[in-house]
């Protein structure tokens, strides 16, 4: 991900002002961003480091410890990696192109709660208006991180076990990609009505990095996919944009809906409306975060959506990489990012489906 100083649209998705020729000049690299210290990535680093190695060895433990703290090394390592390709991603393919950005920013985070992590971000003084380089930088982080992310997965799947499924234990999201992975590690489209795979730490992680991606890839604002529509489509698309933030809570809802039937067919004639209603909005609230967040960094941005982009179309290269986007995000979209498991068999102390590891 990716952000930059205010300056663009207001609320109505319209430019505040016409542009000029000094909005339309390519980012040279002589306007160097102020430089945050050196130190400062580190320490954001290794905060994120220690943040994700606990919230790993509390998944590992079933007492819920932390300590051994390296029984986490499994989990973070292979995230962390993840998060710094794809940030290197952007920053590589930003300074090639002549766009000042800056080393990624690592957000640590409670490990008790999520991930451990909130991802990472770079730092641009002002996103680029020539619309090619837009979507190369844009582009260039989710690639780069699925590029390790898929893998990661692989090995993972690898060294985690098909189990019975556990009630009250916890289903990771499901997409296109992810689904084909497990059933091609283990010959089986999981989960079913009665298993799922125990994944191991490092499978988990690989995950967590598909779903970083798709968050990114989200066509809205300065996320990725935001920089990649706005480069495909150009200034238009704001408009569009700021509509399909609104609808976001309307994604919660049909998500409510649609977890609430699972589970009265899963539970069958045992259903009982406050337990699915529970569960239903536990797996929805993942989209109301997500808009609440995306609005914040609009209003930091001064309001806009995105930044005004030049005219000048895109060559034809770049249009077939737009299309490698979207076919991305619907690889791995996931629309019930969380859910809690009500059917199978109830397991001697059960591990829960998302972290269960194998010695």
């Amino acid at each position: 991900m990716s952000a930059s100083e205010p300056n663009g649209p207001d609320d109505d998705g319209e430019p505040r002002r016409p542009l000029t020729p000094e909005d339309l000049r390519p980012s040279p690299p002589a306007r160097a961003a102020r430089r945050s210290p050196f130190i400062l990535h580190v320490a954001l680093l290794l905060a994120t480091f220690l943040t994700t190695t606990a919230s790993g060895a509390i998944r590992v433990h079933a007492s819920g410890d932390i300590a051994p703290i390296r029984d986490g090394l499994s989990y973070s390592v292979p995230l962390l990696l993840i998060l710094l390709c794809h940030e290197l991603g952007h920053y590589i393919v930003a300074r090639l192109h002549g766009v000042d950005a800056s080393l990624p920013y690592f957000i640590p985070f409670p490990p008790w709660f999520g991930l451990g992590t909130m991802g990472a971000v770079i730092g641009m003084r002002r996103v680029t208006s020539d619309r090619k380089k837009l979507i190369d930088i844009g582009a260039a982080g989710p690639l780069a991180g699925l590029a390790v992310a898929i893998p990661v997965i692989i090995y993972g799947l690898a060294h985690s076990k098909v189990g019975p499924l556990a009630p009250h234990g916890q289903l990771e999201g499901n997409s296109l990609l992810y689904a084909f992975l497990k059933h091609a590690s283990k010959g089986l489209w999981l989960p079913d009505a009665h298993q799922d795979v125990y994944l191991h730490p490092t499978a988990f992680a690989g995950w967590a990095g598909l779903l970083v991606t798709m968050i990114n890839l989200l066509p809205i604002g300065q996320l990725d996919g935001g920089h990649v529509a706005t480069a495909y489509f150009g200034n238009r698309y704001n408009v569009f944009a700021k509509r399909l933030h609104r609808a976001m809570p309307l994604v919660a809802v049909g998500v409510f809906f649609w977890v609430v039937h699972l589970v009265h067919v899963e539970m069958g004639p045992r259903y009982r409306q406050d337990f699915g209603y529970n569960i239903a909005l536990s797996a929805a609230v993942p989209w109301l975060v997500w808009y609440l967040l995306v609005g914040l960094v609009r209003r930091m941005g001064g309001g806009a959506n995105h930044p005004p982009v030049q005219t000048k179309p895109l060559p034809r290269s770049r249009k077939v990489l737009f299309l490698l986007m979207v076919a991305v995000f619907v690889a791995i979209f996931m629309p019930v990012p969380f859910r809690e498991t009500v059917t199978g068999e109830e397991p001697a102390a059960a591990p829960d489906p998302t972290t269960a590891v194998n010695p």
